[in-house]
């Protein structure tokens, strides 16, 4: 599992200081296991399903319920740190990244990981689409197999 690079402590402080406005603003508290489920998230650089995310908190806090996991990253959601992707595999997956971006997902193990988004749309305006369908956005998944799947 690829891991992020820690935030140093003054880091550290001011996303956690962060995290609890957010939370806040949206009706939430700030709670021990919100800040454990955050803190995964914001450890990895896939983007994890609801399960993973039960068994990596289960190990720094054996008492957590997967239906606690769920409420907590839904909580997340609505507080604006994290969203939530739900492509065509069936498992949503769960971001710690709010921006504009895109994703690849492996077709093997369904691990998905970010990319950046190009600077030039210009490809989208020149797809068909159906008569009268007016595009307003997109998201763009690219699929194939990832590194550790192709060993």
């Amino acid at each position: 599992m690829h891991m992020r690079k820690q935030p140093d402590k003054a880091q550290a402080v001011k996303v956690k200081q962060q995290l609890k406005a957010n939370l806040s603003q949206s009706g939430f508290h700030f709670t021990q296991q919100r800040a454990t489920v955050f803190e995964f998230l914001s450890s990895v650089e896939h983007h994890p399903t609801a399960d993973e995310v039960y068994l990596a908190v289960k190990n720094q806090l054996p008492k957590v319920s997967l239906a606690t996991i769920y409420k907590n990253l839904e909580a997340l959601i609505e507080a604006g740190v994290a969203s939530k992707l739900n492509y065509g595999d069936g498992s949503a997956r769960y971001d710690i990244r709010t921006d504009y971006h895109h994703h690849v997902r492996c077709l093997q193990c369904g691990k998905m990981w970010d990319i950046e988004p190009t600077e030039s749309s210009a490809w989208l305006k020149s797809m068909k689409s159906p008569a009268g369908f007016q595009i307003s956005d997109y998201r763009l998944e690219l699929l194939g197999t990832c590194r550790e799947c192709r060993k």
